[in-house]
């Protein structure tokens, strides 16, 4: 019987392997993910933190997420027709930019106290520092996968002649 349970156990997780791979999550998930763990990690947080942190950070991260999803679709439009946009709207996209830089930092100035309320001060600074840390982990990934895209290019060319 326990030979079976091992069996049925192994079987399941195979599976369950096999389709994460056929099925990746989408990147923003996996992304996610990754933030929640490299959070955690540079942290340390207990369980007892953890359970009070994550609620409010995951509001905090929609909050944001909602006013960089609208200047994203502002900047791509500015970029879209830059050329055929006038003085003003210029202007206008310029001053929604700086509005936006000012409505990220009041965000930020409105969790602050709440991150204080769940954790210690001490481990409030880590979770700047961790953001930013993550930030740069990321573009550092994204550099090294469009360096190895180049290199393949190059070799397969470099193959073809």
């Amino acid at each position: 019987m326990k030979n079976l349970l091992v069996l049925l156990a192994s079987f399941f997780v195979l599976n369950l392997t096999t389709f994460a791979q056929d099925n990746p999550p989408p990147a923003r998930e996996r992304l996610e993910s990754l933030k929640v763990g490299f959070l955690t990690q540079r942290l340390n947080l207990t369980t007892e933190e953890a359970k009070a942190f994550w609620p409010v950070y995951n509001k905090y991260q929609d909050e944001l997420e909602q006013m960089r999803k609208s200047r994203r679709e502002n900047l791509m439009n500015a970029k879209l027709n830059f050329d055929e946009m006038s003085d003003a709207d210029v202007e206008k996209t310029i001053d929604n930019e700086l509005m936006f830089r000012q409505n990220e930092l009041d965000v930020q100035k409105k969790y602050n106290p709440q991150f204080k309320k769940v954790l210690p001060i001490k481990k409030v600074a880590k979770l700047y520092k961790a953001e930013e840390d993550f930030k740069r982990k990321l573009i550092d990934m994204i550099q090294d996968k469009r360096e190895e895209r180049r290199q393949d290019r190059r070799q397969l060319r470099g193959g073809q002649n």
